[in-house]
């Protein structure tokens, strides 16, 4: 008699194009998982090594209003988590899809991610209290 092993089988999503043909690998996949750090990185064609260098001149001058690799880019790289989700959704109704990053630890990307219908953020653990209450909040403002 064979034992039984439940699993499930899933990707990490950290590259535009598989946000583009999301619909593809849903179709052989349980869940998405958004690495949104690498995600940043390749969207925006920034180096996670280099960005210390100019990115407080991006601040300073306006180019970028936050740091992308702190908080969510919704315009670019949530629009591409968008087209995922939905794409993935259309083929498999009840893929699982979450994030992984630092991302799951800020606030304001915590409430976009409750906003597009994400099952789970993850983060580090000393962003989990960050994470725990801005999903709360942003709960109890949907309810409202």
């Amino acid at each position: 008699m064979g034992i039984k092993i439940n699993y499930l089988i899933g990707t990490m999503i950290e590259l535009p194009r598989a946000c583009l043909v999301a619909d593809q690998i849903a179709e052989s996949a349980d869940f998405f998982s958004f690495g949104t750090n690498d995600l940043t990185q390749t969207t925006f064609g920034f180096s996670r090594d280099d960005i210390g260098s100019f990115l407080p001149d991006y601040l300073e001058q306006n180019i970028l209003a936050e740091d992308p690799f702190q908080t969510i880019d919704i315009q670019g790289v949530g629009s591409l988590l968008q087209i995922a989700i939905h794409k993935g959704r259309l083929v498999n109704p009840e893929i699982k899809i979450g994030i992984c990053g630092e991302h799951g630890g800020d606030s304001q990307s915590v409430v976009f991610f409750d906003q597009i219908n994400l099952d789970y953020v993850s983060c580090s653990p000393y962003r989990i209290p960050i994470s725990k209450l801005a999903a709360a909040q942003s709960a109890l403002l949907a309810n409202h």
